[in-house]
């Protein structure tokens, strides 16, 4: 199974040619350049490298989100148009499973990755590692950083947690502040988003059926932007 897979959640952009069990290219730059500059340059430079036929893909994947949404709606664009041109299903994984899929094997410990959300708010998911796989304890959600340390502290019972993702530098002193669970923050090689990670998580996806066409792949927000919310509140007041 060969898998191209891209993440655009976050300032992180990422993309991957996974292949079975090798990974045969990965190219993650978190700089401040903004995505339409970086995701096509960088698909067409792994591929160029590894002198691969994009029609010989099974499927493609994406982080579907939570994350930023103007990275969020380039990915997808992205990934729609490559689907169609060349004829590939679209794998859609959450942002927080993929991050969450870097520590493989982290038995015994919850992984929570963060995305900032602002307004006090990230956007979570809290995992953990059986010997089956991967185990989804709360999936995808919008909270308060103080609601999610106290769950985070009700489901661990003893286990060690691990923070990852663009939220820790912003909420890290809460954290520290309100946590009573073990706990430690990823290392810089494991604390962002990984293409790499997210294709051999989306060859799982794809033998379960989990996967969509191109045209009828959608980012997933959990919440209106801000445009929105102050249209929406406008609107009210009319």
């Amino acid at each position: 199974m060969r898998i191209l897979a891209l993440d655009s959640s976050s300032l992180v952009a990422s993309a991957a040619i996974v292949e079975d069990d090798i990974l045969m290219a990965e190219y993650t730059i978190n700089y401040k350049k903004t995505h339409s500059q970086t995701l096509l340059p960088m698909v067409d430079e792994i591929v160029k490298m590894t002198e691969l036929d994009l029609h010989t893909i099974d499927a493609i994947a994406i982080s579907r989100g939570p994350g930023s949404f103007t990275g969020l709606r380039i990915g997808s664009a992205t990934v729609k148009g490559l689907g169609l041109v060349l004829e590939k299903p679209i794998v859609a994984v959450p942002t927080t499973a993929m991050m969450a899929f870097n520590f493989w094997g982290s038995q015994d410990k919850l992984i929570v990755p963060i995305l900032d959300a602002r307004r006090n708010q990230v956007y979570a998911g809290v995992y953990c590692f059986q010997d089956k796989g991967m185990d989804t304890v709360l999936e995808d959600s919008v909270m308060e950083i103080e609601k999610l340390v106290f769950y985070v502290d009700k489901e661990a019972q003893g286990k060690k947690v691990i923070f990852l993702g663009d939220g820790v530098p912003v909420y890290k002193e809460k954290i520290k502040e309100t946590i009573i669970s073990p706990y430690q923050f990823a290392p810089a090689h494991m604390n962002r988003q990984r293409a790499g990670s997210l294709g051999v998580l989306a060859q799982y996806y794809y033998r379960e059926g989990k996967i969509e066409s191109a045209a009828d792949h959608k980012p997933e927000y959990l919440r209106m932007s801000q445009a929105e919310r102050e249209r929406k509140e406008k609107e009210a007041k009319q």
